[in-house]
């Protein structure tokens, strides 16, 4: 490590072709293979050329291409611009690419949002995609290979679409319920977000299109996000707010990262110079580009310097007068400035996107709108179902749909901001609520009322569900980057429409809209309680077959849902939004302080570390089935801390109908490990028919990237692992994880640290 880096690890502590005309390409969720002829470079270019020869290594390609570069030109690759783009001049101004060099067959390097489809890109508005389900939604499916096709489809319609780069996965942790862009990532657990991310990572990469994680790191506020410093013990850093990131890049090889706009340790983090060579390259081996947030970079060397790629959008900083004042007074170096395009240019080379031209297809909508629908019913999570009320029976005569119209009316396709997708069309809850009817056979009639959001009409609801055999109520949030929630309770009067149904008709089944943990206050009067998160564009099919059964709800919650604020671990000041004491800024402006002070204790950490109840724990979901857990066998019971650990156990369906149960698997440390009781290290979802019992083996590996025995050591800059007993838990959620076993690790003598 440098001795600056070591200096700041202590400060820390304390306080990114030749024009052609655009065609038409039908495509659906995969893209063509890039061996295709259609992508291949034109006769006789690699002689002249030489970086455009594909059968040399991207590194070698990149080597020449950057030595037959003038100046001028490298200057203008190391940033964004808002300007035409030749290869597309259907899309007119843009402002989320890198311009071309023709002369050199540098194409346009096109970029788009995400992490919930294609978002704000760089032919926006025209361009449309599909709407998947929010990211937190995502997450509630615990499973990685729904991660996989989750990737998989964004990054076939980027490829459809003629883009490089994807900006996702998201995966700040969800530590601040209030937090504007939680749909965006996957929740409060690092090695579920790791995981998930990584799969997500691998099927965008697989369509040769570079994935982005983001925002790196410690962007878990919108609020005062732009300056606010974070003040965070380094072991907390690492166990938790990096491990999703490290796990991206050693388990998901992800391409790029994006460094957010906060300041930690007192340092912006696009000229953080710990986390972006110290551990981003030095610790993790990280080979990828880092890329700004749109207006995070604040200077020119010594952002360069500290590890930064390129700057979007501004051209602020990167540009030529900057750059060559920078290069004439020694504080920036040519070495400096071929590293940063050498680490896109490499992953541009191996992507394939110097070797294939810019074009424009068509998203099979119908196609990629299926495939949406089957995640998102696989991420909804059933909270609650007194006396089984959920299914509906289909043979009901009168259904009242009753809800504000953000909820009831249209599709919640996603929340606000960068990453709002414009969906290629959308499925309100009346239609979808009438094609599942149809399709079961169905005579019932639907009556809807809106309400209104100063509830002025709550009486026709009320009366409306009074009449009515079942009630539909929906409610939600919807969240939007650049602003957090103020409180943790609905909008707009909600809870007083809750209360209201919910006492005028007994059958009243709640589906909730949100991207975030809510406040309950009428659950005990509600029999039950759908949480479909933002669905996406198929809302009213996602929502309405799973109310009627033609899907069985297997999410589980991946935040905690509190009982009130003054439960969660963010309920001070100091810790949310933070505080001013007086630290200014080169301007004069004061910089909002916040602490981390809960170290460790975040999410269900905290609630099983203070013995707080909550609402709804962490892994929380239950089915229209009945599961049962049962005969953990750990094995081997003595380990020296490197060898693999096998926790078994079965799993049956009790019940009458398919579905899916999610087992997870606790570790707790040793006692002089001074953690939290307990940290999740695995989990597998388990799809099992009526009556049908699985053996499961779920592997603790110690060389995993989420280290799942080991503490971070600031002292000696490494993960550790300590001689004891770590008590190992089973269930189906972080507070019902009844099966316990324990194992000892034991270092053997010669070996001890």
């Amino acid at each position: 490590m440098s001795k600056s880096a070591k200096g700041f690890r202590k400060l820390i502590w304390s306080s990114l072709v030749s024009s052609m005309a655009a065609v038409t390409i039908v495509s659906g969720a995969f893209a063509a293979s890039p061996t295709q002829s259609t992508d291949a470079v034109p006769t006789g270019s690699s002689s002249l050329l030489p970086w455009m020869d594909t059968s040399l290594a991207p590194e070698a390609r990149s080597e020449l291409l950057l030595d037959a570069m003038t100046l001028d030109q490298k200057i203008q690759q190391l940033a964004g611009a808002r300007s035409a783009i030749p290869e597309l001049p259907q899309c007119g101004t843009s402002g989320r690419h890198i311009p071309g060099i023709p002369e050199l067959e540098i194409p346009t390097f096109r970029i788009t949002n995400g992490p919930v489809g294609l978002g704000g890109g760089d032919c926006s508005p025209q361009d449309k995609a599909t709407a998947l389900p929010v990211a937190l939604g995502l997450a509630a499916s615990f499973d990685p290979s729904l991660a996989y096709d989750f990737g998989n489809l964004m990054g076939g319609e980027a490829r459809t679409l003629g883009l490089h780069e994807l900006e996702a996965p998201g995966m700040n942790l969800a530590r601040l319920g209030e937090n504007g862009r939680n749909f965006e990532y996957m929740g409060e657990d690092p090695y579920l977000a790791g995981t998930l991310a990584s799969k997500e990572i691998q099927g965008i990469q697989d369509n040769d299109i570079i994935a982005m994680s983001k925002h790196y790191v410690l962007n878990d506020q919108e609020q005062n996000r732009m300056g606010v410093n974070v003040n965070i013990d380094e072991n907390v850093l690492h166990e938790l707010y990096l491990l999703p990131f490290e796990m991206s890049v050693k388990d998901g090889n992800v391409g790029s990262i994006m460094c957010s706009y906060n300041r930690v340790g007192g340092t912006y983090a696009c000229e953080n110079e710990y986390l972006l060579n110290t551990v981003l390259r030095d610790q993790w081996g990280f080979k990828g580009y880092v890329q700004s947030d749109f207006g995070a970079t604040h200077s020119t060397a010594p952002a360069l310097n500290a590890g930064l790629d390129l700057e979007m959008q501004s051209n602020k900083f990167f540009n030529n007068e900057s750059i060559k004042a920078a290069l004439d007074n020694n504080s920036l170096t040519m070495e400096t400035i071929d590293q940063a395009l050498d680490r896109r240019y490499v992953q541009m080379f191996k992507f394939g996107i110097f070797d294939r031209p810019i074009v424009q297809g068509t998203i099979d909508a119908e196609t990629n709108g299926s495939k949406a629908r089957e995640i998102a019913e696989q991420t909804a999570v059933l909270l609650k179902n007194k006396d089984s009320l959920l299914p509906l029976d289909a043979s009901v005569d009168s259904i009242a749909l009753i809800g504000q119209a953000t909820y009831a009316d249209a599709a919640a396709a996603g929340g606000g901001g960068s990453s709002r997708v414009s969906p290629l069309y959308t499925v309100s809850p009346l239609q979808g609520l009438q094609n599942t009817l149809t399709k079961l056979g169905s005579d019932a009639t639907i009556t809807q009322v809106t309400v209104a959001k100063d509830n002025s009409n709550l009486d026709e609801a009320v009366a409306t569900a009074k009449a009515a055999d079942v009630v539909i109520l929906m409610a939600g949030v919807v969240t939007s980057e650049g602003r957090d929630r103020p409180s943790l309770s609905l909008p707009d009067n909600q809870d007083a429409i809750i209360s209201a149904i919910a006492a005028a008709n007994k059958k009243t089944a709640l589906v909730l809209k949100d991207g975030d943990p809510i406040l309950m206050p009428w659950v005990n009067d509600v029999p039950a309680i759908l949480e479909a998160w933002n669905p996406g564009q198929e809302d009213g099919n996602v929502v309405a077959n799973l109310l009627f059964g033609l899907a069985n709800p297997s999410g589980k919650l991946p935040v905690t849902y509190p009982v009130a604020k003054a439960d969660t671990p963010t309920s001070t000041p100091d810790r949310y939004p933070g505080v001013n004491q007086g630290v200014l800024d080169s301007a004069g402006k004061e910089i909002p302080q916040v602490y981390y002070s809960e170290g460790l204790e975040m999410g269900y950490r905290w609630y099983d570390a203070k013995g707080i109840k909550p609402l709804f724990a962490f892994g929380h979901g239950l089915s229209y089935t009945n599961f049962e857990i049962s005969k953990l066998v750990v094995t081997p019971k003595t380990t020296d801390g490197t060898k693999p650990i096998k926790v078994s156990f079965f799993v049956k369906n009790d019940g009458d109908v398919a579905g899916a149960e999610v087992p997870q698997v606790y570790l707790g440390l040793p006692e002089n490990a001074n953690q939290p009781p307990k940290r999740l290290v695995g989990f597998e979802k388990v799809w099992l028919k009526p009556g049908e019992k699985k053996h499961v083996t779920i592997t603790i590996d110690p060389s995993a990237s989420n280290h799942p025995l080991s503490i971070w050591d600031a002292d000696a800059d490494a993960w550790k692992t300590l001689d004891g007993t770590y008590k190992v838990k089973v269930g189906n959620s972080s507070d019902n994880a009844t099966l316990t076993d324990s194992i000892t690790v034991r270092t053997p003598a010669g070996h001890k640290k």
